[in-house]
């Protein structure tokens, strides 16, 4: 289920990421700076940020808990159910109970079935809604911090790459152009900054 929640999330942050575009004009290279000049292409391995990014990851901790949380109760009211049914069946099968009080039970039992359901429906959209929330989230910080990132080093395009047998859509580049490190670096000092402001 990782694997299925990692490829539906970074679908959406590329998505978000397309339409990471600055047209600002190239800033001037200072000391110390990776020897990519500004006007240059560059790009990043998404898969990596997403992995490395401690918002990224600590958003989906704190999602993948409440998820948990979610789904335990589900199971829950799932297998009282189950033992409701199993009780109902065993007492129908050695005639313990009137036809009329069979009849009454079996439609409580059907009743109890369909709120399961619909709970089990809600639970499932409450989790939906969690996790795009979250991706929205770890999209617009990663977009926020891109956009000010090429203000300052003047790109003419940053793309994004994704994947390790055959990365898309940067197949093979120079690796002097990948600014994976640089972005990691940028976004996890942005992170621990800002969780340090909202204690203050």
């Amino acid at each position: 289920m990782k694997k299925i929640i990692a490829g539906v999330f970074a679908t959406v942050i590329l998505a978000a990421l397309a339409g990471c575009n600055n047209t600002s004009a190239p800033a001037p290279q200072t000391e110390g700076e990776p020897a990519v000049a500004a006007g240059s292409i560059v790009y990043f391995n998404l898969d990596r940020v997403l992995n490395e990014y401690d918002m990224a990851n600590d958003l989906r901790s704190v999602a993948e808990t409440r998820i948990n949380s979610i789904n335990q109760e589900v199971n829950r009211r799932g297998t009282k159910l189950e033992k409701d049914s199993k009780a109902f069946q065993d007492k129908l099968n050695k005639g313990l109970m009137t036809q009329s009080v069979a009849e009454v039970q079996y439609k409580k039992l059907q009743d109890q079935q369909n709120n399961f359901q619909q709970y089990a429906a809600q639970k499932q959209q409450e989790i939906a809604e969690e996790q795009q929330v979250m991706m929205n989230q770890i999209a617009d910080a990663i977009k926020t911090f891109i956009d000010e990132y090429n203000a300052e080093k003047g790109y003419a395009m940053i793309l994004t790459t994704q994947g390790d047998i055959l990365p898309a859509p940067v197949v093979v580049a120079d690796p002097s152009l990948d600014i994976t490190d640089d972005l990691l670096e940028g976004l996890n000092a942005a992170y621990v900054k800002s969780k340090t402001e909202k204690k203050d």
